[in-house]
């Protein structure tokens, strides 16, 4: 009894024939001929000596050479080795041939291509046929006992789809890219070849992620602002590869039947945020913020301070005024807190004792629980301020009197809370 998926495939193979064959111009009779005459070619007594003996026009290549070449299959020398690499599966965090489980690939006469797809057919143990042929087992003795064509004949000339050397020999290209690799006083040479499973599984991993219904239905929603329950992934900047022009088939058989298209990932080295802020060393106040990063404020509040008259509306700019120097070193006290753990270095530290209860994450506990620290922090940002107005402005700066400075104060002290 022949295997449902040999038989499908047998019958689907002759259901196209004949809807090439049959036309609508032939009478009945004619069409009944092309019937019978595609009956008798597709059984398996005609077909499988046709199909063994074009085996060998076609070879399983895990690295076909042909995605470096399309004509570097052949050269002078006979047809470049087929490589079927075999490496074992291990747990080394490399993306690699062995760790990618992909099916294997063929390359050769595009004509012998539905030799290759009948022989990786899966059976309904879930091997593949070619694995059964090899192995002999009932499976295919029971398909290759055939009356036209001995047995063994058939096996072998369907396993020659596997052969990996010609006579023994191994055969490379000019074409391919290749690297001479320093082995102790000679070269040792490379052939760089690519892995067209990888090439083509990870195609089909970014179809799936890009054109799933679930990502589909989850994007539709996204377009019209209704919730989704759940996220979707999305990838940026890919690029396609062609690989054998208008014959893809001439490559090798994934790439015929993906159109001889594939994905490539961008692959750049990352790049390097420039740091604005570092962790104090000494004095937040002087490595930190900087006097001329608030020149515009400095100014509106000394326009303030020449005022000959005083009255609501100047006082109250003034204090929006100060309160925006407060809320900047507030903003920068965030952003020093915000900078990795790893990038503080307590044994280096020499801050004052109230700026690391302030800044440093191992006193995050005490910067909550006690308050003297911050009767010293509130006097030396309120000094801080009086100071930069002073440095900023230089000869133009108006003499600070104590009032001022108590005022300064007193709006800093409001601020406490933020400042924990």
């Amino acid at each position: 009894m022949v295997d449902p998926a040999i038989e499908a495939y047998i019958n689907e193979k002759k259901e196209t024939w004949l809807k090439n064959k049959i036309t609508q111009t032939m009478n009945e009779e004619e069409a009944e001929n092309k019937r019978q005459e595609g009956e008798e070619k597709f059984s398996l007594e005609n077909w499988l000596p046709d199909a063994a003996k074009r085996a060998s026009q076609i070879s399983f290549a895990s690295h076909p050479c042909t995605f470096s070449h399309p004509s570097a299959r052949k050269n002078k020398n006979s047809y470049v080795t087929s490589v079927i690499e075999k490496s074992i599966k291990a747990p080394d965090g490399y993306l690699r041939s062995g760790n990618v489980q992909v099916e294997i690939d063929a390359l050769g006469n595009a004509a012998a291509l539905d030799v290759y797809k009948f022989l990786t057919l899966k059976m309904q143990d879930d091997r593949k046929l070619i694995d059964h042929i090899e192995q002999g087992s009932h499976l295919a003795v029971a398909l290759l006992t055939i009356q036209s064509e001995n047995y063994e004949t058939l096996r072998t000339n369907f396993l020659k789809i596997k052969n990996t050397s010609n006579n023994g020999n191994t055969i490379t290209s000019s074409k391919i890219k290749q690297v001479f690799f320093p082995v102790e006083s000679d070269y040792h040479l490379l052939s760089l070849l690519s892995n067209s499973g990888i090439i083509f599984d990870l195609k089909k991993r970014i179809n799936s992620i890009r054109f799933s219904e679930e990502n589909k239905q989850a994007r539709e929603k996204k377009r019209n602002n209704v919730f989704h329950e759940k996220s979707f992934p999305e990838l940026y900047d890919l690029y396609v590869v062609g690989f054998g022009g208008t014959k893809p088939q001439n490559v090798s058989v994934f790439n015929y039947e993906n159109g001889g298209r594939a994905y490539l990932l961008k692959s750049l080295p990352p790049k390097i945020l420039q740091r604005n802020i570092r962790f104090p060393k000494k004095n937040f106040f002087m490595e930190t913020v900087r006097f001329y990063h608030y020149r515009s404020i400095f100014e509106a509040l000394h326009k303030l301070f020449q005022a000959d008259y005083n009255n609501t509306r100047i006082r109250t700019a003034r204090d929006f005024h100060i309160q925006e120097l407060i809320d900047r070193i507030i903003a920068a006290m965030w952003a020093v807190r915000s900078i990795p753990f790893n990038n503080y270095r307590p044994e280096l530290s020499n801050l004052k004792k109230h700026q690391k209860i302030w800044l440093c994450p191992e006193f995050q506990e005490s910067r909550e629980s006690e308050e003297h620290w911050l009767g010293d922090l509130c006097n030396e940002i309120s000094s801080w301020i009086v100071i930069a107005y002073e440095k900023e402005l230089g000869k133009k700066a108006i003499k600070l009197g104590e009032a001022e400075r108590k005022h300064i104060h007193s709006l800093v002290v409001n601020n406490k809370e933020a400042l924990r």
